[in-house]
């Protein structure tokens, strides 16, 4: 059932988020060096099964197979000339089960990070950024997107670069940015969830906030600092399911639903409207995270 996002905020006191693609990509047998966004072509049955899966547990925001999505990510495994037709599919596997469910779904583009440095620290120059996510954000809403949605940002060049792009190439697109504060309550380049706040509110966003990370206890911290300095800011919560181990060859998250439907009451209590879960959830995780947050 489409609806917007807008229309969430106004109409609930808190949006449920989906979890994790890749994690549930691998348990479908995704082996390790493949781009996911292949399987939006190659096995479109699975993603979409991912995806209803998700809306079934209670999730009112999807997230596109897209996060690797853009060129200089693909062109890793020699697929950057499929850009453009694996971002349209993304999304519109997406839109195809987010209209298809009964109750209001919101589809949106994820647009991950490039994989490069920008300069001066690195080779790739912001326009060059902004023109690859400029192809990937218009194959995105080409393909039916309701939202864009840049995350798991660690420079706040590059999260303004992904803006400037959605600015050029779908003006007036709604947009949400998220960080990941994965170092000591900082990004991996060293931005501080107060920086991230003031650059990023300034950018025409619909919402804002962090993914990722190391976990629910340092991605709440994260929040509650954000609405701290801010309460009248729409916060996005999407933690992974608490720290990774290897377990034979494969990663294997630590938190059990319950424990992350504590951490969706908490993420609530610090001011996050949007909750949802990232690397190692789960439809499971996402279940008891809508239980928890329709407690009265």
């Amino acid at each position: 059932m489409p609806t917007t996002l807008q229309h969430l905020l106004d109409t609930q006191p808190v949006v449920i988020a989906d979890g994790g693609m890749g994690t549930m990509l691998i348990a479908e047998g995704l082996q390790r060096g493949t781009a996911p966004e292949l399987w939006n072509v190659e096995h479109p049955e699975i993603v979409r099964q991912i995806h209803a899966a998700y809306i079934a547990a209670g999730a009112q925001i999807i997230l596109t197979n897209s996060f690797g999505g853009n060129r200089l990510r693909l062109k890793s495994a020699h697929l950057d000339a499929r850009t453009a037709e694996f971002n349209r599919a993304a999304a519109l596997l997406a839109r195809l089960e987010a209209d298809r469910a009964d109750h209001p779904v919101v589809v949106a583009g994820s647009v991950g990070p490039t994989g490069a440095l920008l300069a001066p620290l690195g080779d790739l120059e912001f326009e060059d950024a902004v023109s690859v996510f400029s192809e990937q954000i218009g194959a995105l809403v080409d393909g039916g997107v309701d939202l864009l949605w840049i995350e798991t940002m660690s420079d706040l060049q590059e999260v303004c670069a992904a803006v400037e792009a959605c600015q050029r190439t779908a003006p007036g697109f709604p947009r949400v940015a998220t960080m990941s504060f994965d170092t000591h309550g900082r990004t991996m380049m060293g931005v501080t969830p107060a920086q991230a706040l003031t650059t990023i509110r300034g950018l025409g966003v619909v919402a804002l906030g962090a993914n990722c990370g190391n976990g629910p206890d340092e991605l709440e911290r994260v929040i509650a600092a954000m609405h701290e300095a801010d309460d009248q800011l729409v916060l996005i919560a999407k933690a992974n399911a608490g720290l990774p181990h290897l377990h034979g060859d494969s990663t294997v998250y630590e938190a059990e639903p319950e424990a992350m439907a504590d951490y969706a009451r908490r993420v609530r209590a610090f001011g996050a409207r949007i909750v949802g879960s990232c690397c190692g959830s789960t439809p499971d995780h996402i279940r008891a995270i809508a239980g928890a947050l329709c407690e009265p």
